[in-house]
């Protein structure tokens, strides 16, 4: 006999039929990097798809027994991931999924996914757009304590030091004193053509790439919108790096740095308070990193909500 039954009753299960030689219960057993397609709304309405990896893990509360079953996690990320777009509801029915799976095993259930997500940026005054990605991660887990959802993005953006644009100016305002004697009128278009001109602009502030790493605790039954979460973030920036950018559009990105300058405290109080009023969100967690262009170190911060027992603690 060659039937399908006959040959899985045949085949050994090591993990069922061995004793482990080491006995102890393990915090955490399961797959990370799993390859999987999901279908995810950004917050305005379209579903898009996106290449994920996942991992996906049970604890084993049994100090006797070898193993899991990760065969079954698999299958069940496979269907629910597969099929259905990303929802707190699909996701909670999932880690439900992997408990069941595993009844006298686990009783606590853990999920993480990570993928990019385009949106669609306009520019600053040309009327042009592009599209920006941003690294997306899901965390949800399941236990005793309820359900628990974390969504996590990262917002890139312009910081121009204060400290060297006070220091810039002072040296212009030199340069002002050598090249107009003080005692003689000063005449307006000499002064407009100085300006314009590099003897103007003797000294730049300068400015460096930064991110801020962001990691949302959402509410029960709030759905995700990552769109409104940048938003808030971006425009309390004040400098989000640009996608299509002309001429204006780039004299525009000037004109924000020169009227957003910040220390890397000031950013993440800007984002803490951005966040801070955001009525969806049990708590967060941010870091600012300032990736210098002064010296080869950078400048970090840190802030959450301030929730007892919470990012902060």
């Amino acid at each position: 006999m060659h039937s399908h039954e006959n040959t899985a009753r045949l085949m050994p299960d090591v993990a069922v039929q061995a004793q482990p030689h080491l006995r102890g219960a393990l915090d955490w057993v399961g797959m990370d990097g799993i390859e999987v397609p999901v279908r995810f709304d950004a917050g305005d309405g379209e579903l898009q798809r996106a290449n994920a990896q996942v991992g996906a893990f049970v604890n084993l509360v049994h100090p006797d027994k070898r193993g899991i079953h990760m065969s079954r996690l698999y299958l069940l990320v496979d269907h629910h991931l597969g099929t259905q777009p990303l929802s707190a509801a699909m996701l909670e029915n999932l880690l439900r999924a992997f408990l069941e799976s595993h009844v006298g095993l686990s009783d606590h259930a853990r999920l993480s996914i990570r993928f990019d997500a385009l949106v669609r940026r306009n520019a600053l005054r040309s009327g042009h757009s592009g599209w920006r990605s941003y690294p997306v991660s899901v965390e949800a887990s399941l236990g005793p304590d309820g359900f628990r959802l974390e969504l996590g993005t990262e917002v890139v953006y312009s910081s121009t030091c204060p400290a060297s644009a006070a220091l810039s100016r002072q040296l212009i305002q030199e340069q002002f004193a050598r090249d107009f004697d003080a005692a003689q009128a000063v005449d307006h278009a000499a002064v407009l053509a100085w300006l314009g001109s590099e003897r103007g602009i003797v000294a730049t502030p300068h400015a460096q790439r930064s991110v801020a790493r962001l990691l949302v605790r959402l509410k029960e039954g709030v759905p995700f919108d990552l769109i409104d979460t940048l938003d808030r973030v971006e425009q309390a920036l004040g400098t989000p790096v640009q996608t299509a950018v002309k001429r204006e559009d780039e004299q525009a990105f000037a004109l924000a740095n020169g009227g957003n300058l910040m220390f890397c405290e000031d950013a993440a109080r800007r984002i803490q308070l951005a966040l801070d009023a955001d009525e969806r969100l049990a708590d967060f967690h941010v870091r600012v990193e300032h990736q210098e262009s002064l010296h080869p170190h950078d400048a970090v911060a840190y802030a959450s909500k301030g929730v007892p027992g919470g990012f902060g603690a």
